[in-house]
């Protein structure tokens, strides 16, 4: 929910923290406040909110005790703040030079630019193969000399087993970026960039799809209307129809000029349709030739490898995954950890099961933790407010702690909390934010008014969070930043 909804609300929040002064923190060391400040039970208030359904935990980073631990033992879903935990314990286990590889095989030679076979593509659960990576992966095969392929192109998804579920079973939007699932070779996230362009001279709309698959095309039934911009492109319909291994997505309904340009990232195929269709067209664009068809198989013990390519290193790569809330990407980090611990193919199950060896292994003893798939993308998903603190405590004496919270959200600057306002706190406070139906929830490291570093946990769980929940933290934040 974006906060500018709510501006004087907000802005009232913040000035009434002067005026409630008289609630007083005990002093660190001292036993922790067990209520919340006023100013946060006057948010949840004026949302009609009870207080039962939040939980917060702060604790000063080199103090014994916490400062506030509201229901801070209550098992609460984290929603997106899950991924604070995938994503220390890869960069505790794999460290943050770690690079997955992605690879092309042949059986047969490449003679005078043609590949008189299938070219075998095998992935390695990389997490953020986008297509400017695939891109190059591709142009190394046409330096390399590669110009033609007579085969199949020939899919190797064995490094991670077939995941459970199908990307329908969260909320039923399949066509929905957020609900990709893993795979050993994802490309671009299986999606598509679809752009809208306004051409009222032309009175049209222009569609255009970015990659756009070779099996895919367009059908714009969408019509200019005058009036003010109500939903942009989301208030389009949007239809995907499929006729053998062609796909065609149609859009109807009335698009105002007011709303200018505007774009969406959305899911149009399944993943090995989706990597044929952008294999193919970039391919094409190289100068290179290809008709041959898709299918899945495993690359042959006595393939050559034609070219090896690696990913960006993991402190880059989880700087995507929490700054701006990637599920996909880190549930392929939590089968990396299951691969690397445990052996492919990778599982949820191991890589659950290395999460918490390595939660044992520091000490920290979560028996309300449930996982599921380590992206918060659940509705099962549980920590406590505690627990999640004591976990940012861990990562801030980590010898990773500066990759770590630099890939953090930065409130006010960036990621998921670029629009939020975060007045005093502003470029201050490296939180990452957790967002489902229902649940409304923040978690990191802020820098206080006084030059003191915090952890701030957040978790509310109340069936009407989404009105209010924002209001109530920041509220919370605002009272950690000016407390004696």
């Amino acid at each position: 929910m974006n906060s500018r909804r709510y501006p004087s609300i907000l802005m009232r929040l913040f000035c009434s923290s002067v005026l409630l002064a008289l609630w007083l923190p005990l002093s660190a060391g001292a036993d922790p406040v067990e209520q919340l400040p006023p100013e946060v039970a006057q948010a949840l208030k004026n949302f009609r909110l009870s207080e039962r359904g939040l939980s917060a935990y702060v604790h000063e980073i080199g103090q014994p005790d916490p400062v506030l631990a509201v229901r801070a033992d209550v098992p609460r879903n984290p929603a997106s703040t899950m991924k604070l935990l995938t994503t220390l314990v890869a960069l505790e286990t794999l460290g943050p030079a770690y690079t997955w590889k992605t690879e092309a095989y042949a059986l047969a030679p490449v003679r005078n630019g043609v590949l008189d076979g299938d070219l075998y593509i095998k992935g390695y659960g990389d997490p953020y193969l986008v297509i400017e990576h695939f891109w190059r992966f591709l142009r190394a095969l046409r330096k390399a000399g590669l110009e033609e392929i007579r085969g199949d192109l020939v899919i190797d998804q064995s490094f991670f087993a077939p995941t459970p579920g199908r990307s329908v079973d969260f909320d039923r939007r399949p066509l929905r970026a957020y609900n990709v699932q893993p795979r050993a070779l994802l490309v671009n996230f299986q999606t598509v960039n679809i752009r809208f362009l306004p051409e009222p001279s032309a009175r049209q709309l222009r569609i255009v799809a970015d990659p756009m698959p070779a099996q895919l095309t367009i059908d714009n039934r969408v019509r200019l209307a005058s009036g003010p911009c109500r939903r942009g492109a989301r208030g389009l319909g949007m239809q995907v129809t499929q006729w053998a291994q062609f796909q065609k997505i149609v859009f109807s309904g009335r698009y105002s000029p007011e709303c200018g340009d505007d774009e969406l990232y959305r899911v149009v195929a399944e993943d090995e349709q989706y990597i044929h269709g952008v294999f193919e067209t970039v391919w094409t664009e190289m100068g290179g030739r290809f008709k041959g068809g898709v299918r899945d198989g495993t690359v042959p013990p006595e393939a050559r490898v034609l070219h090896s390519a690696v990913s960006p290193p993991l402190a880059e790569v989880i700087r995507v995954v929490n700054k701006y809330s990637n599920n996909v990407m880190a549930r392929q980090i939590l089968l990396t950890l299951g691969a690397e611990r445990y052996g492919p193919p990778a599982t949820v199950d191991k890589g659950i099961t290395a999460i918490r060896e390595w939660l044992a292994q520091h000490g920290l003893d979560f028996p309300e933790l449930v996982i599921e798939n380590g992206s918060g993308l659940s509705r099962e998903a549980r920590i406590s407010a505690r627990h999640l603190g004591q976990l940012l405590l861990k990562a801030y004496d980590s010898p990773y702690m500066p990759e770590f919270l630099a890939s953090l959200p930065i409130l006010s600057t960036d990621g998921t909390q670029r629009l939020r306002y975060g007045g005093e706190l502003a470029g201050r406070a490296h939180l990452k934010t957790g967002s489902l139906n229902a649940v409304r929830a923040q978690a990191g490291v802020v820098h206080d008014s006084k030059g003191r570093r915090l952890v701030v946990v957040i978790l509310h769980n109340d069936a009407r969070a989404d009105t209010g929940g924002e209001a109530a933290q920041t509220a919370l934040l605002s009272w950690v930043n000016r407390r004696p």
